[in-house]
């Protein structure tokens, strides 16, 4: 007998924020992970809401960096040799995606994706009384040379395209804006729409926390499979035990093709393992997110330090960490903000590293199964989960329940791969 329950598989911003979109429209709602919620890459982000994040990892010309990717094993986007006779048929459709015209069809995309971040979290955060732990103050992006903006400049111009307000800074204008970070930088771009959490994780445990006062249920275990009938959803199965379901959501995040494969399914979806590095009590940080665009990482100020992210490794969900990656963001942390010390204990450190789902056109799976339309895919958001989760939980809420959808998802349809 089919139930209108809804299971959302991945108890991630993504699959939270799924589960109370649904739950505010009065449908009943299961969350299942083996985990607690918030522990995965939603945890480990730089904690940004980005609703300017509308460049695409690929971009024209970047075939040319793959050698520099393999041969540096620290540098901002890496790939482990052992690995690549794996991801070369992904590596090969990311680059083919970075042409030109794609990247600005790219950008439409994500930009009525992630542009209305704000004010549809603030809809979810205020109902679970978790506004303390988000801020509304801007993101920075810093230059040390105008050769080294102007290598930026198409994706500047695809922002400023999209919608997206710009304010250039130049050198005395950055000091004024924040002595705090290195005198070294001559140019800067301030972005004021965008905002961000000084708790990644902790925001999604109190939304998961709002989730179950509210009625809604989570189950610990892994999904492993679903049960149908006549091409109707009846139940998902887990390791531990089975969840009566009437339609289901998979945000499994980098985790998701396995449950695609028992559907028929199937994308080209690969990790980008994502480091960070938290410095308890740091002598300095910066006063607002703030990006080094040519090292690629993000210096975020959150509530149990200064947290430095947004490095890329290529080398699949079973290599083991290279945690030299992750302390490698401690030096650059020292370049960006000269006030830390030469050298930060041990102690003092906590490293981390995550499982990013990315797929080579930088844009979200969100779609219907194949063979089971009461099935709903929400996965594939690399760098911008945290971003795009408000409007993709509304998205799927709005597929489960036979709405038209907030906005136009054929550029997120699994067909295109």
């Amino acid at each position: 007998m089919r139930t209108s329950t809804t299971a959302i598989i991945g108890a991630g911003t993504i699959g939270i924020a799924s589960a109370l979109w649904l739950q505010r429209a009065g449908q009943k709602v299961v969350v299942i992970d083996p985990n607690e919620p918030g522990t995965g890459a939603s945890h480990g982000n730089a904690g940004c809401f980005n609703g300017s994040s509308v460049v695409p990892m690929s971009m024209p010309g970047m075939w040319t960096s793959v050698p520099r990717w393999l041969l540096d094993p620290l540098g901002p986007l890496s790939i482990r040799m052992a690995y690549m006779p794996s991801l070369f048929p992904w590596l090969w459709r990311f680059l083919r995606a970075g042409r030109r015209a794609e990247v600005r069809r790219q950008a439409v995309a994500l930009r009525a994706l992630l542009g209305p971040t704000l004010p549809y979290l603030k809809q979810l955060s205020t109902a679970a009384g978790a506004d303390d732990l988000i801020r509304e103050q801007g993101h920075l992006y810093v230059y040390r040379s105008k050769q080294s903006l102007d290598g930026d400049r198409f994706g500047w111009q695809l922002r400023s395209d999209t919608g997206v307000a710009l304010d250039w800074m130049n050198q005395g204008q950055l000091r004024e804006f924040d002595p705090a970070l290195s005198p070294y930088y001559t140019h800067g771009v301030l972005i004021r729409e965008n905002g961000h959490t000084v708790d990644p994780g902790g925001l999604v445990r109190r939304l998961a926390e709002h989730f179950v006062r509210q009625g809604g249920a989570i189950h610990r275990g892994k999904a492993n499979g679903f049960r149908l009938d006549g091409g109707r959803l009846q139940a998902v199965e887990t390791d531990n035990g089975v969840v009566q379901a009437g339609s289901a959501v998979v945000a499994a995040g980098a985790h998701s093709n396995a449950l695609l494969k028992t559907l028929g399914d199937w994308v080209p979806l690969e990790t980008e393992r994502g480091y960070h590095v938290m410095i308890a009590e740091p002598e300095s940080q910066p006063h607002v997110p703030t990006c080094d665009a040519s090292g690629k990482f993000v210096a975020t100020p959150m509530r149990q330090g200064l947290r430095l992210a947004g490095t890329v490794e290529l080398a699949g969900l079973e290599m083991a960490p290279n945690w030299k990656r992750a302390k490698a963001l401690v030096e650059l942390g020292r370049q960006m903000l000269p006030g830390l010390p030469d050298e930060v204990v041990e102690e003092r450190l906590v490293l981390w590293m995550g499982h990013r789902p990315s797929l080579p056109d930088s844009l979200p799976v969100i779609d219907r199964a194949s063979r089971c339309p009461d099935i709903v895919y929400a996965f594939g958001h690399g760098h911008v989960g945290m971003t795009a989760a408000p409007m993709t939980g509304h998205l799927v809420a709005d597929l489960i329940l036979g709405r038209e959808p907030k906005i136009d998802v054929a550029p997120f349809r699994r067909a295109r791969f």
